[in-house]
């Protein structure tokens, strides 16, 4: 739900006054189904729950000629902080999903705060991925368990893997590749 909660907060704030439509056609623009599990149905039950929880505030309703007029919605104080708070756990989380989303708003941030998380990241990326290969031996000729090996190799490759690209995008961002804010 984090996710789809991030999406959410995120385009509203990108847009400003929008409604859910806007949203979900901005996403399927995104191609958002190729890199999470985000369904059109959990963008409108978050907007619902996110208006509930008063991170975004119902600002009136705009016309439309294919029925029923769509409600506006934009962010509240509450609704900024979450979204700051999503983000930055995303850009600090070794899930694909999340990490994936938080690339896709990373600009919203401050380029040293961005560069900052993702260092973090990727230290205990490198610290965890150690961790994993100092305890392969202690598992080698374990008969019970011979799978035990192969998942920590499967592990300790992905944290290897996550750790490069996170170190790639670093050097990009230090070299001064997106448009950041500044806020």
């Amino acid at each position: 739900m984090a996710v789809v909660r991030l999406l959410v907060l995120g385009m509203v704030r990108l847009k400003g006054r929008t409604h859910g439509y806007a949203v979900h056609q901005e996403l399927v623009a995104w191609h958002v189904e190729t890199w999470t599990r985000v369904k059109p149905g959990s963008i409108y039950h978050a907007l619902k729950q996110l208006t509930k929880e008063e991170k975004l505030n119902e600002v009136g309703r705009e016309p439309s000629e294919e029925g029923p007029g769509r409600t506006l919605y934009e962010l509240t104080e509450a609704g900024e902080a979450e979204f700051i708070q999503l983000l930055e756990s995303a850009l600090g989380s070794f899930d694909l999903e999340e990490l994936g989303t938080g690339v896709a708003f990373m600009e919203c941030l401050p380029r040293r705060r961005v560069i900052e998380i993702l260092k973090d990241q990727h230290r205990r990326a490198m610290t965890t991925r150690n961790g994993l290969e100092a305890m392969a031996p202690k598992f080698a000729h374990v008969r019970d368990a011979p799978h035990t090996s192969d998942l920590l190799s499967l592990w300790s490759g992905s944290l290897a893997a996550n750790a490069s690209w996170t170190r790639s995008l670093i050097q990009r961002l230090e070299s001064g590749a997106y448009r950041m804010s500044e806020g």
